[in-house]
């Protein structure tokens, strides 16, 4: 008989799975093309032609023994060099190997830290909208997950009430930026409040709070809009990035963490963390796929395929009367449903095989969150549906 924790994790399993497996299977009774699947962050481009080349030179070049075999759990120094190297030039910073930490994926990088930093009942805050796996990464190692509720006015953090909210047992913050699922870059000058603020707070409590910045939709940005690097303005600060959006490899597993020298507790931090990437399993990052990173730190999707897609559904949902804030970032697009419970108008839109997931799922009840990282065709197709479907519950009121 299972665990009664994993009795709960299957009873509450994630609503985005659950919807993408809906997906599939209302596909084979309808056909793919008449089945509208907005659930899943699931990249929909192919991954940049440097990838496969990279691949290739490296299968051809390589000895099989280096290129598949076990190394530093911090990951391949080589590698870590040249995302420290690349990080100092894009942002100012002054990184070496000895700060990066290669993972399974940001999601594998932030249950290291979890692992290293936190106690039973130790605390870790976060901000509605969020991820709804954060919980399950915390209570991973027994913390507690602390929602700040959302500003819905623009969705930049609540400042005021994280300040209520910390504790002696907040041991980290953790931010999303740009955020899913509203697409929301939370701008430079809420990163220097919320900085001061958990600076504060270190000297009123005496304790060590760290800034979690988890950043898989980084290079996703629209309108050459600015991602505050976090480490420039708080020092303790860690950040877990993926590859898995930018560059179109979310089944690769592939990401790091950055551990600045200046971060407290330092030392520990970085020894810990590699023996947390052992123990949980992972041992180390894919192998392969560190090397192939490496050879394209300077490569991207096309960014215009996404941009193209969020024009398009903010645009038509907006004229239909549906209310939303644009999206800087990401590929997401956050609604206000047009009914109070956000759980019945997706399973309104699920009669119209439409599949989006509800703001419930994100802490953010009375929202959904639409996932344009599809085919445009998709999105075409999808649009007389969600006409008809705020129609519908206009109606209904």
């Amino acid at each position: 008989m299972i665990s009664e924790v994993m009795a709960q994790q299957v009873k509450n399993s994630s609503i985005i799975r659950a919807m993408f497996e809906e997906g599939k299977r209302l596909a084979t009774l309808y056909g793919p093309e008449n089945v509208y699947d907005f659930s899943l962050g699931n990249p929909n481009l192919e991954p940049p032609v440097e990838i496969k080349k990279a691949i290739l030179q490296l299968l051809n070049e390589e000895s099989p023994m280096q290129l598949h075999g076990y190394m530093n759990n911090s990951g391949f120094e080589e590698v870590r060099e040249k995302i420290a190297q690349s990080l100092n030039e894009r942002f100012g910073t002054e990184f070496g190997s000895e700060n990066i930490l290669m993972t399974v994926g940001a999601a594998g990088g932030l249950n290291v830290i979890f692992k290293v930093l936190l106690n039973p009942e130790d605390e870790v805050i976060t901000f509605a909208p969020f991820f709804g796996e954060y919980r399950n990464y915390v209570q991973n190692y027994q913390g507690k997950l602390i929602v700040i509720s959302p500003n819905t006015v623009d969705f930049q953090p609540n400042l005021k009430e994280l300040a209520e909210k910390i504790t002696p047992r907040t041991k980290a913050v953790l931010l999303n930026s740009p955020n899913n699922p509203t697409g929301v870059i939370y701008s430079r000058e809420t990163i220097i409040a919320l900085a001061d603020l958990l600076w504060a707070k270190q000297q009123e409590y005496g304790t060590d709070i760290y800034l979690i910045s988890d950043e898989p939709y980084r290079e996703l940005v629209y309108e050459q809009k600015e991602v505050p690097y976090l480490t420039k303005y708080y020092v303790n600060t860690l950040v877990a990035y993926s590859f898995s959006k930018s560059l179109s490899l979310p089944g690769e597993r592939i990401g790091y963490l950055v551990i600045p020298k200046e971060a407290a507790d330092y030392e520990n931090l970085i020894a810990a963390a590699n023996i947390a990437n052992r123990i949980l399993g992972f041992v180390n990052a894919p192998s392969l796929f560190q090397k192939v990173i490496a050879k394209c730190l300077q490569v991207k999707v096309d960014l215009e395929a996404y941009n193209r897609n969020r024009e398009l559904l903010y645009n038509s949902l907006v004229s239909y009367g549906y209310s939303c804030i644009k999206p800087e970032g990401a590929f997401y697009l956050f609604i206000k449903t047009p009914l109070d419970n956000d759980l019945e108008f997706c399973e309104l839109a699920k009669k119209k095989n439409i599949l989006i997931v509800p703001g419930t799922s994100f802490g953010c009840p009375g929202y959904a969150r639409i996932a344009y990282c599809v085919a445009h065709e998709t999105i075409v197709r999808a649009l007389p549906g969600f006409k008809s479907l705020f129609e519908e519950c206009k109606s209904m009121k």
